[in-house]
C-alpha cells in the first residue's frame, strides 16, 4: 500500500513537470514493478544493516556506579594486604610510599588501556581481546596469566588457612603452648579443610549463595583494619618487650631509645619482594570488563571513575594497614601480618583470625568456579558434563594443595605471582593489546611503548632475584645458619 501511494506520489509529481507527454499504460506498469523492486531492496538493506549494528551492541548493564565501585573494591582486595607491612619494613617509608603511589596510577593507566581497547573492538572479556589483537596466542597469553592469577590468590587463601587455624584451634582448645599433634598441624589441616568444606562448594554446578561471600570478605578487611589500628596504640615496642634490663619508664610509648625506631629508606635482601607482592594486591584487571558491562549508563569515563574511586580507597586502605602494622611491630613485622600478633591470650585477635579464615575458605570455591569456567571454555567445552566437571574439580584441587603443603611461605606466592602473572595482567598485555589495535601515530605510541618495556623490564629483574634469594634462604635453613 505504501509503494502505491509512494509510486502515486512520483507519478504526479512527473505529470506536474511535464503535462504534454502521451501517457503509456504498459510503460506505466514496467516503472511501478521497478519503483516496488527498488524500494524493497533498500528496505531489507536498511534492515540488515540495523541487524549488523545490534549483533555486536551489548545490552546495557544495571549495576549503579556505587555498586560498582564495592564489586571492584572487592576485586581489587585479597591475601596481598597481609603483606604490605612486611614490604614497608624492607624498603623504608620513602621507598614504599613512592612505589604504592606509582603502582596506584600505573595500574588506573593500565585499565584506561584496556577500556580504549574494549572500546575499539566493542569486546568485553580480557580473552577476547587478545584473541582480536593476535589470535589464538593472545588468547592463550590472556588465558595463562588469569589462569595463573587466580591460583596464586587460591593459594594464598590455602596457604592462610594452614598458617592461622592452627592457632584459632590452639585457642579454642584451651592450649597454652603449641600442641604438637598431628591435627593442629598446618599441612594435616588444610588437607581436612579442603576435602570437608571447599571440596563439596566446588562440586556445585553453580555458584549460588557463595557470590555473597565477597561482601563479608570485604567486611572483614575492614575489621582487620580496624584492630590493627587500635593495637598499634595498645602493644607496647617490642624491641622494649624482648629486653628485660629496660626500666618501666623507657617503655612508654614514643621514648627515643635507639629501637622502635622507623627507617626511611631500606635495601636488604628482602627489598625485592615488595615490588610484586604490590603488584600482587593491585591486579584486578581479570574482573574489569565484566564490570564495565553491568555498569548502568555505561561508557569509558564512567568507567574511568569507578576505578578511580576504587583505586583510591584501596589506596588509602592499604597504606594504613602498612603503617600501622609497620609502627607497631617495625623490623619484626612477619611476612603474614596477621600471624605477627600473639593470639594466646587475645579474644580480640581471634575473633580477627577467625573471621579472616571463614571469609578465605568460602571465597576458595567463587575463585576456584572462575578458573574451571576458563579452562572448560579454552578447551571450547560449551556443554555441562558431571564427569568432567568432577574430574578436573579434583586435579585442580589436588594440584593447589600439595603446592600450599610445600609452600614455606606466603611471601613466595605473592612474590611469584606478582612477578610473572600480575605484571602480565597490569603492564605487558595492556600495553601490547593497546599497540596492536589503536591506529596510532608515532608521537601516541611512546607512552604504552614505555609502560610495555617497562613491565618487561620488571619480570627480567624481579623473576630472577626472587629465585635467587629463595635458593639463598633455603640453604641458609638447611646449614643452620
Amino acid at each position: 500500500m505504501n509503494d502505491e501511494v509512494g509510486y502515486s506520489a512520483e507519478l504526479q509529481s512527473l505529470g506536474d513537470g511535464d503535462s504534454n507527454e502521451s501517457y503509456d499504460p504498459e510503460e506505466d506498469e514496467k516503472n511501478r514493478v521497478v519503483f516496488q523492486q527498488e524500494n524493497a531492496e533498500s528496505r531489507v538493506s536498511l534492515t540488515h544493516q540495523h541487524l549488523s549494528k545490534k549483533k555486536y551492541q551489548h545490552p546495557q548493564g544495571r549495576t549503579s556506579f556505587r555498586m560498582s565501585v564495592f564489586n571492584l573494591s572487592n576485586a581489587i582486595i585479597g591475601s596481598g594486604i597481609l603483606g604490605l607491612s612486611y614490604a614497608l619494613a624492607n624498603t623504608g617509608i620513602i621507598l614504599f610510599v613512592l612505589m604504592l603511589v606509582s603502582f596506584t596510577v600505573l595500574a588506573l593507566y593500565s585499565i584506561h588501556l584496556l577500556l580504549l581497547c574494549s572500546k575499539k573492538t566493542d569486546c568485553m572479556v580480557y580473552e577476547d581481546l587478545g584473541y582480536k589483537a593476535f589470535g589464538m596466542p593472545g588468547k592463550c597469553a590472556v588465558f595463562g596469566s588469569t589462569f595463573l592469577q587466580n591460583i596464586g590468590a587460591i593459594l594464598s587463601y590455602m596457604f592462610i588457612v594452614k598458617s592461622e587455624l592452627p592457632l584459632v584451634l590452639q585457642f579454642l582448645m584451651g592450649f597454652d603452648t603449641k600442641n604438637e599433634s598431628w591435627y593442629m598441624n598446618g599441612n594435616y589441616l588444610v588437607i581436612m579443610v579442603t576435602v570437608a568444606i571447599i571440596l563439596p562448594l566446588c562440586l556445585l554446578k553453580s555458584l549460588g549463595y557463595l557470590g555473597y561471600t565477597s561482601g563479608f570478605s570485604l567486611a572483614c578487611m575492614v575489621f582487620f583494619l580496624i584492630v590493627i589500628i587500635y593495637k598499634k596504640f595498645d602493644l607496647p615496642c617490642p624491641d622494649l618487650e624482648l629486653n628485660s634490663t629496660m626500666q618501666a619508664a623507657e617503655m612508654i610509648p614514643g621514648n627515643k631509645t635507639g629501637m622502635c625506631e622507623p627507617e626511611y629508606v631500606e635495601f636488604n635482601t628482602k627489598t625485592i619482594y615488595a615490588l610484586p607482592t604490590i603488584l600482587f594486591s593491585y591486579v584486578c584487571h581479570p574482573s574489569i570488563l565484566p564490570i564495565y558491562s553491568e555498569l548502568k549508563e555505561r561508557s569509558s569515563k564512567k568507567m574511568e571513575r569507578v576505578s578511580t574511586v576504587s583505586f583510591l580507597s584501596m589506596f588509602f586502605m592499604y597504606i594504613l594497614t602498612a603503617f600501622f602494622g609497620y609502627f607497631t611491630f617495625y623490623d619484626k613485622v612477619n611476612e603474614d601480618l596477621l600471624r605477627t600478633y600473639d593470639a594466646s591470650h587475645d579474644v580480640l585477635i581471634l575473633v580477627v583470625r577467625l573471621a579472616v579464615v571463614t571469609a578465605v575458605i568460602l571465597t576458595v570455591p567463587v575463585l576456584f568456579f572462575v578458573v574451571r569456567k576458563s579452562l572448560l571454555e579454552l578447551i571450547k567445552q560449551k556443554k555441562f558434563k558431571w564427569k568432567l566437571h568432577i574430574s578436573v574439580t579434583l586435579v585442580l584441587l589436588a594440584f593447589s594443595v600439595v603446592l600450599v603443603v610445600f609452600t614455606p611461605s606466603i611471601k613466595d606466592i605473592f612474590a611469584v605471582i606478582g612477578a610473572t602473572s600480575a605484571n602480565m595482567l597490569m603492564f605487558i598485555l595492556p600495553s601490547a593489546l593497546y599497540l596492536k589495535l589503536q591506529t596510532l601515530t608515532t608521537k601516541q605510541k611512546i607512552k604504552p611503548a614505555i609502560f610495555l618495556a617497562a613491565g618487561v623490564l620488571c619480570t627480567l629483574i624481579t623473576v630472577p632475584l626472587v629465585i635467587i634469594d629463595w635458593v639463598h634462604t633455603k640453604q641458609s635453613n638447611n646449614t643452620g645458619y
